[in-house]
């Protein structure tokens, strides 16, 4: 009888197991915004389960590909992704897969899989009210995004139209020096801009930053029980910082800082 039970209970265990991995979109991969400078080679082990995805908002920024390829979202894509995942892997014990998942809204319930979205130039995303709905039940269960790579009062007032769908009720704060999500692996007090790279190109290393974004922002939105559930590098550009740590001509300063927030952000998913 007790073999009996442990069977029919190794089946049950089985069967989840399964039915979870057949709930989850597999890899895939799409045109990055950015062309040749952001793409990446598949890791040898990109096949290989992890305990932890970075995932990657996918939406439609009315730049083609209707949010499946080639838009705003991918900028920064899939270079950085990887290399944060490397990041992840040698600074932390987070056991990171080595490739990111786009993760669509409108793919039934895949957007639950993921406890963490980067959203690369939420400025330009173009929401419908049930991808908002969608969005903000993921982020009451218990997600996380993390808003990067916009900078500016226009650029501002596109992710607000957004935002304000996702969250129509829930206020955008200053997230305060001594916040958890600052001091919960790497203790960061000294926070500065994390550098947009085309803009140092552009002008000889002269300005970090688009249009008028001089100031570097940290927001973001609590749920009932004070956890982040949105955080906002605002006139912050941490995909760069992450795409071209390896990159001579951009400063190591800026990488180190993006990379270390992104640990700090991470692990706090993770932790509450």
């Amino acid at each position: 009888m007790r073999s009996r039970r442990f069977g029919w209970l190794f089946s049950l265990l089985l069967f989840g197991a399964l039915a979870l991995a057949w709930a989850q979109r597999p890899f895939r991969e799409y045109p990055a915004m950015e062309g040749a400078s952001s793409e990446a080679s598949l890791p040898a082990d990109y096949q290989v389960p992890a305990g932890f995805v970075l995932g990657r908002l996918m939406f439609d920024s009315g730049r083609g590909g209707g949010g499946r390829g080639g838009g705003s979202w991918t900028v920064d894509y899939p270079r950085g992704d990887r290399f944060l995942a490397q990041a992840l892997r040698r600074l932390t014990r987070i056991d990171a897969r080595s490739v990111e998942q786009p993760v669509s809204p409108d793919d039934g319930d895949d957007i639950y899989n993921w406890p963490y979205l980067h959203v690369g130039m939420p400025s330009n995303w173009n929401l419908t009210d049930a991808q908002a709905a969608k969005i903000r039940d993921y982020l009451l269960r218990g997600g996380f995004l993390l808003c990067d790579s916009f900078f500016g009062t226009r650029e501002w007032e596109g992710f607000a139209v957004g935002m304000s769908k996702i969250f129509p009720n829930r206020e955008i704060i200053d997230i305060p020096d001594g916040d958890a999500v600052f001091g919960i692996v790497y203790d960061i007090q000294e926070k500065y801009q994390v550098a947009n790279f085309r803009s140092m190109q552009r002008s000889g290393g002269a300005t970090t930053y688009r249009a008028d974004g001089k100031d570097p922002k940290w927001r973001g939105i609590r749920d009932d029980r004070g956890r982040l559930v949105v955080v906002m590098t605002f006139n912050n550009d941490l995909g760069d910082s992450w795409q071209l740590a390896d990159n001579v001509e951009y400063p190591e300063k800026y990488s180190a800082l993006g990379l270390r927030l992104a640990v700090n952000f991470i692990s706090y998913t993770l932790s509450h």
